[in-house]
């Protein structure tokens, strides 16, 4: 035991010294931006949270409210976001089975007036500013208190009061029921199907909470659904790895691009509970909600994890950064992005003052940097809370950390098939704008098209390459009725310029570069070869499964900063079309 307890002062002084070096020096003061990071944004809609932001807004209000914040979260970097659309058994989309939520129109079970579906109109919304879109369900909270007489008549309670527990002044769904677990998972793949969404995400909220005084009564479930004989604890953790590891096969098989993942409270267990457990005394989410988040990385039951961090580093019971360094360990191969506590620097807490320091937020995204090939992100939490620029933190990351725009991380267990290049990608310069465009290429091997293309822009003293977002000059997403074109109005007049286009999947496979050169003169157009044919796997081949993880935790492996690649372009003959003299040309004249 002393030794386990001087081991784990030793590792909280070298990740604390970590941190301290890091949050010293600016952000890509010893690398590059990262080209890929998710920074994502939690929007809640229970209680009105983020949105909408009063119950009796109409469906306009709605739709410009929403607007104003993604323009907002576009400016800050933000490339995803996790809404909403289940808080509390009610939906905020149409649905034939449960009632549209009180926090959209104020009364459960009323439709929006005038008419519409907010969710196709979230997600494209999303969509159009290169943001994926993760709906969020709370899958086994039923409502916020128990007054089950303002209940709208679809409310499953009213079909089947015999599925939901009553504990702390609340109605719960009972985990232990076999059709309870059926339900949550109908609910589910019904938006999978219907909506275009790009992840399934769960919160925290899995068994309640526990509090003084209260017990949650399913001993009944217990009795009945327990054939292996486990202890009550045991029983309720395999409840929910029941509900996990289904939804996980069900929602690939239905659409597999369609990610998964867990937001788990901040403590697996602590190191005292179990040596596996973090350096940390805090409340444990095994031991308290029933959620094995460790056995759901290791069995691959989840595409990603967003561990609740929302401690600061002073935070003596937990640490930030020795969190962040159990999380990275304990990954198991699937993304890991951190949630972070921004609402904490609008409290007046004295539990943990250092959230009232303005540098604390952006030192924390730092610090996930330097576990480059571990942590792949940060989310916050919440929406108004970024919104609010408390203590000019999201100035700061505007100007530093989120400064340069940031692709989303791939996922090759789920796909590693990259599209085909685009074709016929031309380049016409006139005065004040260079405009750009092209034609899909093929399908790929796996069946894929492009979802959105990327363009990269080169001055003619640098060296063109993808892999810095530097260059990032847009994200284009195909929209209906909007050809693939993009005019870049920031080029200067008389320069050179080299421009890489590359398309993207679902799941963010990109495909190799193709390139177009300007020489700077005025009222040109310069062709792209088509892009010639590339080895690619047969139609039948799909990626090979990611091997299977281990039963116990791995040691984490050196920090080790990954090299820059140069992800050699398409080659391509670049000529200039000669044309007639048009009017732009005989009034300006030829540079």
């Amino acid at each position: 035991m002393f030794r386990l307890l001087a081991a784990g002062r030793f590792l909280f002084a070298l990740v604390l010294s970590v941190y301290c070096l890091v949050a010293s020096q600016p952000a890509g003061a010893a690398d590059g931006p990262p080209k890929r990071e998710l920074r994502g944004v939690w929007i809640a809609t229970v209680e009105n949270i983020d949105w909408p932001s009063s119950r009796s807004l109409t469906p306009e209000q709605q739709r410009r409210e929403y607007r104003r914040m993604l323009d907002d979260h576009q400016r800050s970097g933000i490339n995803a976001l996790f809404v909403q659309v289940r808080p509390a058994s009610d939906a905020f989309y149409q649905s034939s089975l449960e009632p549209w939520s009180k926090w959209l129109t104020g009364q459960q079970g009323k439709a929006p007036t005038p008419y519409y579906d907010p969710l196709p109109f979230l997600i494209e919304e999303a969509h159009n500013r290169g943001m994926e879109f993760h709906a969020w369900f709370n899958p086994y909270r039923a409502t916020m208190d128990t007054v089950t007489r303002r209940l709208a008549p679809t409310h499953p309670y009213r079909q089947h009061p015999e599925w939901f527990l009553r504990y702390s002044g609340k109605l719960l769904y009972n985990p232990g029921l076999p059709e309870v677990r059926q339900y949550i998972s109908e609910v589910i793949l019904d938006v999978v199907r219907r909506y275009d969404i790009d992840g399934v995400h769960f919160d925290d909220y899995f068994y309640p909470y526990p509090e003084a005084g209260q017990v949650i009564h399913d001993e009944d479930a217990f009795a009945r659904f327990n054939p292996d004989n486990l202890k009550l604890a045991d029983w309720r953790r395999q409840n929910v790895n029941t509900l996990i590891q289904e939804l996980h096969g069900t929602i690939h098989q239905t659409k597999r691009w369609v990610k998964f993942g867990i937001s788990p409270f901040g403590v697996w267990r602590n190191q005292s509970t179990d040596p596996n457990g973090s350096a940390t005394k805090a409340f444990q989410g095994y031991d308290g909600l029933y959620a094995d988040a460790l056995e759901w990385l290791r069995q691959g039951w989840v595409d990603y994890v967003l561990p609740q961090l929302y401690w600061s580093t002073g935070f003596r019971v937990a640490q930030y950064p020795v969190l962040v360094e159990w999380w990275a360990r304990n990954g198991n191969g699937r993304h890991l992005y951190i949630g972070h506590g921004a609402y904490r620097m609008s409290e007046s807490t004295k539990s943990d003052t250092v959230w009232r320091n303005p540098r604390e937020l952006p030192r924390q995204v730092r610090l996930n940097r330097t576990f480059p090939t571990e942590v792949s992100g940060s989310v916050f939490f919440s929406s108004k809370s970024l919104m609010a620029n408390v203590l000019h933190t999201t100035d700061s990351l505007r100007q530093h950390e989120f400064r340069y725009p940031a692709l989303v991380p791939t996922m090759p267990w789920l796909d590693a098939v990259p599209p085909r290049p685009a074709q016929n990608l031309t380049v016409t310069t006139e005065a004040g704008a260079n405009t750009l465009a092209w034609q899909p290429g093929p399908v790929a091997a796996d069946g894929d098209q492009a979802a959105y293309y990327a363009l990269y822009r080169f001055a003619d003293d640098q060296t063109p390459t993808p892999d810095d977002p530097r260059n990032l000059l847009t994200v284009f997403r195909p929209q209906s009725g909007r050809r693939l074109a993009f005019t870049d109005t920031t080029a200067r007049p008389g320069r050179a310029y080299a421009y890489y286009l590359t398309a993207f999947d679902r799941l963010h496979n990109e495909s190799r570069p193709i390139s177009v050169r300007t020489t700077g003169r005025a009222a040109e157009v310069v062709v792209a070869q088509t892009a010639p044919p590339e080895s690619v796997p047969s139609p039948n081949t799909t990626p090979a499964p990611s091997p299977a993880p281990p039963a116990r935790p791995t040691p984490r492996p050196p920090v080790s900063r990954p090299t820059t690649t140069v992800n050699t372009p398409t080659k391509v003959k670049v000529k200039t079309k000669p044309r007639r003299r048009g009017l732009l040309e005989r009034i300006f004249g030829r540079r």
